[in-house]
């Protein structure tokens, strides 16, 4: 089973398999393109890794594919993060959840006749919950620290570069919010910015600190091309793409190039978002408004930004051993 990649003229990526290209297409109808292009590439490693046509793909299959997945790559490299060897649980569990995906779509339309992807592992004990197949590790992101968040921005060489990094370092954004973001959204009066294309399609307005907004205004005044054919806020300033939209693959290197010049080990676009909520939780700003400020839809995914804030562990503990403290001392008292 030979897959190529590509695209279909209206956009959605192609993989040359009929039952695999009309679920990339349905899948298309609700999801953003992000996540139909990661699906995409998905099924392109399993059914290269597993050369049947989907008919044929048993659990064994699938379970095969995982011990394949978690084979050492380049030798014996582990990476420094997890101390693991093989591609990352959370990617692993992905494909598993595309491949699922794709399994129940088949059968529901009656192509399959049940999902081989099984989910989860018995246990000796019946009635008790299964194992799951794959265990990812919640792992804390990393964040910058303030003098290196400032050694960062100094290394930006335009004012473009700095106010798109002060959309993730004030406001938090997302890379694709902040190439999303159009003249229309940008509301300085009200030091707001709306998002209009966000995770899963949702919409927010979100406040952002003056200092992008001092950026912005210099960008637009001398260096965004006045002849610029497109709505988008960020645009390229040089070259053949002059005046179209910055893509994803611009917005990353401009950052690894001032992260180089700070000499910095670490400054991702995600990075920077998680540490622009760390700081807030730091500050004090309750979670709630934390969640309506990333656009999480559970306030468990922010709930990670307690541990990662300095200090709030510490306080909370403080507080409750001077509670103990007290009540060990009216004991020792009326004893």
């Amino acid at each position: 089973m030979i897959l190529s990649f590509g695209w279909a003229v209206d956009g959605v990526p192609q993989l040359g398999h009929g039952l695999l290209d009309d679920y990339l297409r349905f899948v298309a109808a609700r999801a953003r393109p992000n996540t139909v292009s990661a699906q995409a590439y998905d099924l392109k490693v399993f059914f290269t890794v597993v050369a049947k046509e989907p008919a044929e793909v048993t659990t064994a299959d699938v379970l095969g594919f995982i011990e394949a997945q978690r084979v050492p790559r380049r030798g014996n490299v582990v990476r420094l993060v997890d101390g693991e060897a093989g591609l990352a649980a959370s990617t692993i569990k992905r494909r598993l959840a595309t491949l699922s995906g794709l399994f129940g779509y088949l059968n529901a339309l009656g192509l399959v006749a049940g999902n081989p992807v099984p989910r989860g592992l018995a246990t000796r004990r019946p009635g008790r919950r299964g194992v799951p197949l794959i265990r990812a590790p919640r792992l804390l992101p990393r964040v910058l620290t303030p003098p290196e968040a400032t050694a960062l921005l100094a290394a930006l060489r335009t004012f473009r570069d700095r106010a798109m990094a002060e959309l993730m370092l004030l406001a938090g954004l997302r890379r694709c919010e902040v190439l999303g973001l159009a003249l229309a959204d940008v509301r300085p009066g009200e030091r707001r910015v709306f998002v209009a294309e966000g995770k899963g399609g949702s919409q927010r307005v979100v406040p952002v600190g003056s200092p992008f907004f001092v950026s912005l205004a210099s960008y637009l005044d001398l260096e965004r091309p006045a002849d610029a054919m497109t709505d988008k806020v960020f645009v390229a300033l040089k070259g053949p793409r002059r005046g179209s939209p910055l893509s994803a693959y611009g917005l990353d290197e401009i950052l690894d190039g001032a992260r180089g010049r700070a000499g910095l080990s670490h400054a991702t676009c995600h990075q920077l978002r998680h540490t622009c909520f760390t700081r807030l939780r730091e500050a004090g700003m309750a979670l709630e408004a934390i969640q309506a400020q990333a656009g999480h839809r559970s306030i468990e995914t922010t709930r990670v930004y307690l541990h990662l804030a300095d200090g709030w562990l510490a306080d909370e503990y403080r507080k409750a051993m001077d509670v103990l403290d007290v009540l060990d001392a009216d004991t020792q008292v009326t004893g």
